[in-house]
């Protein structure tokens, strides 16, 4: 039988993955990157940590924790528009703790990562603006495209 990605962190504390999807690049690219995450030992997380969370009884989703409340988190892919709410604290099976790129492997402790983390967080809004306008000037085009 196969374990799903919440048993295995479960049993054996830690899990290295392909990174699939875009939604957390450019930090992560689909298919060439790998991740590193640690299980969810009860501690509370905080703003910047790349968490691995539930969506849905079956679908895991890796993307990074922009607001930190009471009782859950407000989550959102380096490169995603829409905020994820009411994620709370046992929809998080464990934080990322290093990441290999281009055969080097990279802890988020390092300086570059944290700078990189905190210029994330500083330029999200701006940047989830300008990706929302440049989103409909894409469908406008192809719009009037097809039209012509």
């Amino acid at each position: 039988m196969t374990k799903t990605i919440a048993e295995f962190l479960e049993e054996n504390g830690k899990l290295t993955y392909t990174n699939v999807g875009v939604s957390m690049m450019p930090l992560l690219r689909q298919g060439k990157d790998l991740f590193t995450i640690e299980k969810n030992n009860g501690q509370r997380y905080k703003k910047g940590d790349v968490v691995l969370f539930a969506r849905g009884s079956s679908r895991y989703v890796l993307h990074r924790i922009i607001k930190v409340l009471p009782d859950e988190y407000v989550i959102l892919g380096d490169n995603c528009v829409s905020c994820e709410r009411g994620i709370k604290d046992s929809d998080i099976h464990g934080k990322m703790i290093s990441f290999v790129r281009n055969g080097k492997e990279h802890s988020v402790t390092e300086k570059r990562y944290r700078v990189y983390t905190a210029l994330v967080l500083f330029f999200n809004p701006v940047r989830v603006f300008f990706k929302r306008i440049w989103i409909k000037f894409k469908h406008l085009v192809k719009k009037l495209l097809r039209r012509a």
